[in-house]
């Protein structure tokens, strides 16, 4: 990942910042250019709450190459209360602490450290809502 690419997404990644239509209320995440034909106005800046629920998981035990020291770890598919749905990385549970429809929150975590010279890449993740 290059820093420029890491500086467009920091208000997606840091604080789950997606859009909202101002006709409709739709939210949607990550944000998006409007579609052709919409106005461009249409779409607003909308900061999601970070809370959801897991609509599906799965437990990552052979990992992409750069995360070799992170198995086995959960992803999941998150459905935010406002609507949209998220794949993100569990945290903080155990893999058999994991369930359909467990409600979660997100966090700020570290993602990859891109090397001694590289970039530390923080990001979402989710864990179970702490009470």
């Amino acid at each position: 990942m290059d820093l420029a690419k890491h500086w467009r997404l920091r208000h997606a990644r840091y604080r789950l910042e997606g859009q909202r239509n101002r006709l409709t209320g739709e939210v949607r995440f990550p944000p998006a250019p409007p579609l052709l034909g919409e106005r461009e106005d249409i779409w607003e800046p909308y900061i999601l709450k970070g809370r959801g629920r897991v609509y599906s998981f799965s437990v990552v035990r052979q990992p992409p190459e750069g995360f070799d020291d992170q198995p086995p770890y959960l992803v999941a598919l998150v459905r935010l209360d406002e609507g949209p749905m998220v794949t993100a990385q569990l945290t903080d549970c155990d893999l058999d602490q994991v369930a359909i429809d467990m409600p979660v929150e997100m966090v700020t975590r570290r993602l990859r450290d891109l090397g001694p010279t590289g970039l530390i890449v923080y990001g979402y993740k989710f864990r179970p809502i702490v009470s």
